[in-house]
């Protein structure tokens, strides 16, 4: 299992994304959002391959795909969140943070 808080930035709506991985790589994803367009990705990424999403071209990703379609905003950083809680909650990757600092 895998917990992703998102803090997204300047728009100030948190996400935070549960992922349960089964011993065939089935991930179940929970998105809990203050923003609506990440929420209505819930519907279509509520079950996933994980091996295959983690490995999956940007072009061929469901995640992405999904974000495609609902997410208002290009940088948004929470589709790549949902990636990288499913390699964690598959074993693929060890839990660490992903830093992105912004100054002007």
């Amino acid at each position: 299992m895998a917990n992703v808080d998102i803090t997204t930035g300047i728009c100030g709506l948190p996400t935070r994304v549960v992922l349960t991985a089964d011993e065939d790589q089935l991930v179940t994803i929970r998105i809990e959002s203050a923003c609506p367009h990440i929420q209505a990705m819930q519907a279509e990424l509520a079950e996933l391959d994980g091996y295959t999403e983690v490995f999956a071209r940007f072009s061929e990703s469901a995640v992405y795909a999904a974000a495609d379609k609902h997410c208002k905003h290009l940088a948004c950083p929470v589709p790549a969140a949902i990636i990288k809680g499913m390699e964690v909650a598959c074993g693929l990757a060890l839990p660490k943070d992903v830093i992105i600092h912004i100054e002007k």
